[in-house]
């Protein structure tokens, strides 16, 4: 759960536009492209779930800019993220409640000619809610949740974009559909992104959809099998006056990645790594650099490493019939 977009430092392109003198927004998805493959829309059993994940992206500065910075300017992020799940085993419209939270720390780096490093605290994610329904004995789930980025990440500079927090909330509404029978997890995550304005620069990037397919198979202890991810600006920023209403670094791209996964059960924890590499990207809309094009996007391949074990569980045992897919947030 973190911020996988980037920031031009104005030492890069400050010739090239008309703005101050400080970072750009991002129009790169606050989440991190991918965030809920291998995750199902079942409940896990009532309990505390604790969980760990380590991620990185590796790539470079793909678009029109690449005219301007050239096709070789690398983009580097790495993450780890700490969080909870808590099922207290309610239920409402029969469907089961949960709740999660998670903190991220993050590194970026954008390579020669822009220059640029940051770490810090990401944004807190929250979802005081998610509703996960069992369809009967069909072997398909849904689930609704909404969760939101807090805007109490590391922030510096003076449009606060100079760190890898950012100053506005973000609310993403999620549904999930699953098949989980005989070992199989077909499941598609639709999730979108929408941002408030930025609380100094006034700037409001667009909404981002995301889609996460994943189709696993366990075999005993192993599981395995495709995933896949799509992720796109759907609609169009609106700037302001800080920026002289230009389009900072996109105002619409697209991004589709592909990949594997595979997990392992340890009984007391799970463990499941995935890995995906862009098979197709686009990016258009940019006005900032006026007559030269300087809309961006990160080209490259993603990996996350995943544990989750329980912290807490109500006294009666859980029964293998409530063995549920790995879902980590």
């Amino acid at each position: 759960m973190l911020k996988w977009g980037y920031a031009f430092a104005a030492a890069g392109v400050a010739t090239l536009s008309t703005t101050p003198a400080h970072s750009y927004e991002s129009s790169s998805a606050v989440a991190m492209p991918g965030l809920f493959i291998g995750t199902a829309a079942a409940a896990p059993p009532p309990g505390i779930y604790r969980f760990d994940r380590a991620s990185t992206l590796q790539s470079n500065i793909a678009g029109p800019v690449t005219k301007v910075i050239g096709d070789n300017t690398g983009l580097q992020v790495g993450a780890i993220t700490h969080g909870f799940v808590f099922v207290p085993g309610w239920t409402f419209l029969g469907a089961t409640y949960d709740a999660a939270i998670a903190v991220p720390l993050q590194m970026q780096s954008v390579g020669s000619p822009v220059n640029v490093q940051s770490s810090g605290m990401y944004n807190t994610y929250i979802a005081p809610f998610e509703l996960s329904w069992k369809l009967g004995d069909s072997g398909f789930f849904a689930k609704v949740g909404l969760g939101m980025y807090v805007p109490d990440g590391t922030q510096t500079g003076i449009a606060k974009l100079s760190n890898v927090g950012d100053p506005y909330w973000t609310f993403i509404p999620q549904l999930s559909l699953s098949y989980l029978k005989n070992g199989w997890n077909l499941t598609a995550n639709l999730y979108n992104e929408m941002n408030t304005a930025n609380s100094v620069t006034g700037y409001t990037t667009g909404d981002i959809f995301h889609v996460d397919l994943t189709a696993t198979k366990q075999i005993d202890k192993w599981t395995i099998g495709p995933v896949a991810y799509y992720v796109g600006q759907v609609t169009g920023d609106k700037s302001s006056g800080f920026y002289n209403y230009k389009i900072l670094n996109a105002n619409r791209y697209d991004r589709v990645a592909v990949g594997a996964l595979l997990g392992y059960d340890f009984g007391p924890a799970q463990v499941q790594v995935w890995a995906t590499e862009q098979v197709y990207t686009a990016t258009s809309g940019a006005t900032s650099g006026g007559p030269i094009n300087l809309s961006s996007v990160p080209n490259g391949f993603s990996v996350a490493a995943t544990l989750r074990y329980r912290v807490w569980a109500p006294d009666q045992e859980t029964t293998p019939s409530e063995k549920r897919p790995f879902f980590i947030k």
